[in-house]
């Protein structure tokens, strides 16, 4: 069934999306910025949303909560960033966005005469809206401790439609939430959401995740432990999940197959289906690991020549976006097997095919530039 035909809704949205009567709408302000959000007049609501009246009882007709998907099968998303930005703030900004591109069919493009589309601007704190709300949509991504690639794509998830991981209805399956080190006042930070999770797991490493001191009215003491496991990390604000990926691409029916490495080492293979590839489909691995160089090394490889290896191919970028500098060009000769080191902390291997075989390599990398054996892939 289509976006524009039923609801679909999870942790990631807000109930606000859910079709439940209300007559305010929410914006969001983001930890670890919540000292900063804690100096704003207005009463926060989960950390980092302030409810703002607006017009009677709002309800999510349809695809109201969410930006329309073009024929093409993307979802365009105008925005606009403020001048107020040094190069380098924006550049990582751009930096942020170009994920989504890379990853999903979210594709944000620079305004125009869009009469609805995304402000990226610094205003006090770290917050953004739920969903789409229509105009001129405010993005705040304050100067100060606001400026991290993870906290921007936080932002931009709430304005996509998503959620605090924490907050999801099955979370006390996952977490322990410790109310002694939380203040009465700060209790509705906590509070889970009726919502759908799409049937997708619970995600501790997700970026819409608090970190586990979130709140805390008592220096070192944590109010949200991982259960059974309380040594798992939460609250990263490096990047997008795998799994935060996958709640995007269902949300919004994203047909693009994409797999995140985050490992300092790791290996992936394009065995992602058992017979040919369906037609015309791109598959693309994002390594981005947190420091360093990535080495890269191709294992194997058989895909079908053609002329110019137009057919089917691999391409690999020297950062996390297609529009970075390319390492390999259409590679596809089977005694081709070439190594490469990143410049920086990512690298994007897009495997191009046209469907009418079934295109195999195997590949593994690490954080330097020694080999990885083969043996492990």
């Amino acid at each position: 069934t289509s976006m524009s035909a039923k609801f679909r809704f999870g942790s990631i949205l807000h109930p606000l999306c859910s079709g439940i009567n209300d007559d305010t709408k929410f914006k969001t302000a983001e930890t670890p910025s919540v000292l900063n959000n804690h100096k704003l007049k207005t009463r926060l609501y989960e950390g980092d949303i302030t409810p703002k009246r607006h017009r009677n009882a709002i309800v999510c007709p349809f695809n109201w909560c969410f930006w329309p998907k073009s024929s093409n099968g993307l979802v365009i998303i105008p925005y606009l960033i403020s001048s107020s930005y040094t190069r380098e703030e924006k550049a990582l900004i751009v930096g942020a966005i170009q994920e989504y591109e890379t990853l999903t069919c979210i594709h944000f493009v620079d305004r125009t005469t869009e009469t609805d589309y995304i402000y990226i601007s610094p205003k006090d704190g770290c917050w953004s809206y739920f969903g789409k709300v229509g105009g001129s949509q405010v993005v705040s991504v304050h100067k100060g401790g606001c400026m991290r690639k993870g906290i921007i794509q936080h932002e931009l998830n709430h304005a996509l439609g998503m959620l605090h991981e924490q907050n999801r209805n099955d979370r006390d399956k996952y977490v322990v939430i410790a109310w002694q080190y939380i203040s009465p006042g700060d209790f509705y930070h906590f509070k889970p959401t009726r919502a759908n999770n799409l049937g997708l797991k619970y995600d501790y490493s997700s970026v819409m995740h608090y970190h586990r001191f979130a709140f805390s009215n008592t220096s070192g003491k944590a109010t949200i432990t991982p259960f059974p496991d309380s040594t798992v990390p939460i609250g990263q604000r490096v990047g997008l999940s795998n799994l935060d990926v996958a709640k995007i691409n269902k949300l919004y029916e994203c047909e693009i197959h994409s797999t995140l490495l985050s490992n300092l080492t790791g290996s992936f293979s394009s065995t992602i289906y058992r017979s040919s590839y369906p037609k015309n489909t791109n598959s693309v691995w994002l390594i981005r690991i947190p420091a360093n160089k990535i080495f890269l090394q191709f294992n194997s490889l058989y895909i079908q020549s053609s002329s110019d290896c137009a057919s089917n191919h691999i391409l690999v970028y020297d950062g996390g976006s297609r529009r970075d500098t390319v390492f390999l060009n259409k590679l596809c000769r089977p005694k081709q097997l070439p190594a490469v080191v990143s410049s920086g902390n990512m690298m994007l291997v897009e495997l191009v095919s046209d469907g009418t075989t079934l295109p195999k390599f195997k590949a593994s990398y690490n954080s330097g530039k020694s080999p990885v054996s083969p043996n492990k892939i």
